[in-house]
């Protein structure tokens, strides 16, 4: 597979999200966003195996790009990734082990939908907050999901101070922007 530009062969291990290679929804989020800036502290939010703090770091090897998960496997699964392609600018980390008071210039996500209305709301709440002042978040959320619901929740403050838009819209999922207001 081809992430920020480079080819790379990554493992995706079973009890891991989408384990049979990379889901349509980190595949239009990756294709969607603007370049990356070249350095910075970044965050994927659910990393999964990795492919989106992959991206992330190959794009922009002087940022600092933490991949973040629950599960232990795929933690696991994102540091042997970036291991294999030498990228040093990962840091794995579970949500607790992130360090309190670092400002997140960038956030990536496929975020964790399945989890649940309130668990999805506690976590964008938790995770938009940590954004610096000219910070972004780059959502990808499929339509049948709740997509359109998801952004009025954000843009009624459901989160905090925050805009939502809707960048674009590609095989029935919504790429969402965030930013403080």
């Amino acid at each position: 597979m081809t992430l920020g530009g480079k080819s790379v062969t990554l493992t995706a291990p079973s009890g891991t999200f989408s384990a049979d290679g990379l889901d349509k929804g980190t595949r239009i989020l990756l294709d969607s966003t603007p370049p990356t800036p070249a350095n910075g502290v970044f965050v994927d939010v659910g990393c999964g195996w990795g492919p989106i703090a992959l991206s992330l770091a190959i794009a922009s090897p002087e940022a600092r790009v933490y991949a973040i998960d629950v599960n232990e496997r795929a933690r696991a699964a994102t540091h042997a990734n970036a291991t294999s392609q030498g990228l040093a600018n990962v840091i794995v980390s579970s949500p607790d082990d992130f360090p309190v008071n670092t400002a997140i210039d960038l956030i990536w996500s496929n975020p964790p939908i399945r989890i649940g209305k309130a668990a999805l709301h506690e976590l964008l709440h938790t995770w938009l907050n940590r954004l610096s002042e000219s910070g972004e978040a780059w959502l990808v959320v499929a339509k049948q999901l709740g997509s359109d619901s998801l952004q009025k929740w954000l843009n009624d403050g459901g989160a905090g101070e925050f805009r939502c838009e809707r960048v674009s819209t590609d095989k029935g999922y919504r790429i969402l922007r965030v930013t403080r207001r």
